[in-house]
């Protein structure tokens, strides 16, 4: 059973919502973000198919990037203002874990093409009950809008997953793929786009 934090409700499990129209993508303060974070990191844990405790450890670290430049951040709320998913990031810049990795994965050539003027997507997760309803895609089309940067980059696992074929239908392409992270057996793709995405341009 997950251990929740004094004063943060357990997450609802009731019947998830039937369209995407029943989840509300609001706009949340880094307030907002570290007063919820736990919560929203039980939906990346569950997302992923990692143990439940990847959620506290994986809370700590999403607070840190509150302070990264660029930082926002998208949530789907149900009807009842549960969070049902999430998606956030930041600039990309050197001396950041994930921007320091993936540089040494993807060629020079894209590196000098990608990796600069970009938004790191550094979370982007519904609850499996869920998923393929479109809130995902929400999401991301309703973060993406609003962003001053050139382009966004993401990792994923690579497999023909729902994610995966939603980040290739609004025009993510390849940089490097079969990438394997520190901390996890699975490989990884790293994407990216040119913003506006393909879906609202």
């Amino acid at each position: 059973m997950l251990a929740y934090p004094v004063g943060m409700a357990e997450p609802s499990s009731a019947a998830p919502a039937s369209s995407p129209r029943a989840a509300r993508i609001v706009t949340w303060t880094p307030e907002q973000f570290a007063a919820n974070v736990y919560e929203l990191m039980v939906i990346y844990a569950r997302a992923m198919g990692y143990p439940p405790s990847a959620a506290g450890y994986r809370a700590d670290t999403a607070r840190r990037h509150i302070a990264n430049a660029g930082f926002d951040v998208r949530v789907a709320l149900d009807p009842n203002g549960r969070p049902l998913g999430f998606g956030y990031g930041y600039t990309t810049r050197p001396g950041q874990w994930w921007h320091d990795l993936v540089h040494r994965a993807v060629r020079a050539d894209l590196r000098a093409e990608w990796m600069v003027d970009a938004f790191e997507l550094s979370e982007m997760h519904v609850v499996p009950e869920a998923q393929g309803l479109g809130i995902g895609r929400e999401l991301l089309l309703d973060l993406c809008r609003t962003l001053p940067q050139r382009s966004i980059l993401l990792s994923t696992p690579d497999a023909n997953t729902r994610a995966f074929r939603l980040y290739r239908s609004v025009g993510f392409v390849d940089l490097a793929r079969s990438y394997l992270f520190p901390g996890d057996a699975r490989p990884f793709a790293v994407l990216g786009a040119r913003l506006p995405l393909l879906a609202d341009s």
